[in-house]
């Protein structure tokens, strides 16, 4: 994220670590990276760096305290992998005095604190096909451990997050959308490919009755594990971002293997409908073909192609979600805002960049 969270102070933020986590802060710097959350890389009195997580857990109370508890079961399971499963590639939060794994910071964030990795991370996009054996590995182990964290970890629901709000956009199509300077254009935007995205959804609803009765064989999944969230550090590779953990089929994970992990934003993110998915259509390019029978011969399981092709499907609709109801919302022009304009354009080929 570019711009800095609206209502958070920077004695907030050393408050709640003090508070939380007993740090005492003697520098801050705001790092606009990733997106999806707020970072810091902040040192404490002793010299040691923490990397520093503030979540945006959404305007509502009563949504805040239901996001905030899912965040809280995530980054408890990704702790317990770390450690009670032995992985060392797990980058988990550390513990709060508490116990816990996030902190309030008032009503609508949450704070994590992580240790610094340092290593070279990756951009977001497809992985190289050089790498894509060693990520299938780290992928083998994770879902191994599966039955350590069966009891506790989120589950998938395989419903998609925001539908009613992509609903609701596609039956405003007819009147002036006023939230901010990308409402208009991004429901001109929407408007022009709203085919496009109905029969996405219509490929989604067909995948899911393929997927659901696969249940027996999910496992523990990260969610998003492209080179944006994968550090190469001194010791090995390191896996970041565990607030997307979920029980899951285990192509929830493998589809970013097939070299079509899409590439609009940062955030995750193009390509065309069909019953094969979206962000970028056929998948299974380069020797995914490969990597993937290497995964079946390791874990027993044949990967499903209906699951590959259901989370192709699913990260493109969901990007698609976030993005209009962001424009739709009242909004201003800062960078944040702008990326989402520019990533809906890469999803529904607007060609016009302007609003």
């Amino acid at each position: 994220m570019r711009d800095w969270p609206e209502g958070v102070e920077e004695t907030d933020l050393v408050s709640a670590l003090g508070g939380g986590w007993a740090v005492e802060v003697r520098s801050a710097r705001y790092l606009p990276v990733g997106a999806g959350g707020y970072h810091w890389s902040v040192a404490d009195d002793g010299g040691r760096a923490w990397f520093v997580t503030v979540d945006d857990l959404g305007a509502e109370e009563v949504s805040g305290e239901a996001a905030f508890g899912r965040l809280g079961r995530a980054y408890a399971t990704a702790l317990a992998l770390r450690r009670d499963a032995g992985l060392e590639f797990v980058v988990a939060p550390i513990p709060a005095r508490t116990g816990a794994t996030v902190w309030r910071l008032g009503p609508r964030y949450a704070v994590s604190v992580f240790p610094m990795v340092e290593g070279e991370a990756g951009d977001f996009g497809a992985h190289r096909p050089q790498d894509r054996d060693e990520v299938a590995r780290l992928l083998v182990r994770l879902h191994a451990a599966t039955p350590v964290v069966a009891a506790g970890a989120p589950r998938a629901d395989l419903a998609l997050p925001g539908r009613d709000r992509l609903q609701d956009a596609l039956d405003a199509l007819g009147r002036e959308w006023a939230g901010g300077p990308f409402s208009e254009p991004a429901r001109r935007l929407l408007a022009s490919r709203a085919g496009h995205v109905e029969r996405l959804l219509g490929d989604f609803d067909r995948l899911v009755e393929r997927v659901r009765g696969t249940d027996a064989g999910w496992v523990v999944t990260h969610g998003e594990p492209h080179p944006g969230n994968l550090i190469r550090s001194a010791a090995g590779p390191r896996l970041v971002d565990w607030d997307t953990v979920q029980i899951a089929p285990p192509e929830r994970d493998l589809w970013m293997l097939t070299g079509d992990s899409g590439d609009s934003g940062d955030s995750g993110d193009s390509g065309d409908s069909g019953d094969s998915g979206g962000s970028g259509g056929s998948g299974g390019s380069g020797d995914s073909g490969g990597v993937l029978s290497g995964y079946g011969r390791a874990t027993g399981r044949p990967v499903d192609p209906a699951g590959l092709a259901l989370y192709r499907v699913w990260w493109e609709l969901a990007d698609i979600t976030i993005f209009v109801d962001e424009l739709r919302r009242p909004h201003g022009t800062g960078e944040d805002i702008t990326a989402s304009w520019t990533y809906l354009n890469g999803y529904l080929d607007g060609g016009n960049l302007s609003p």
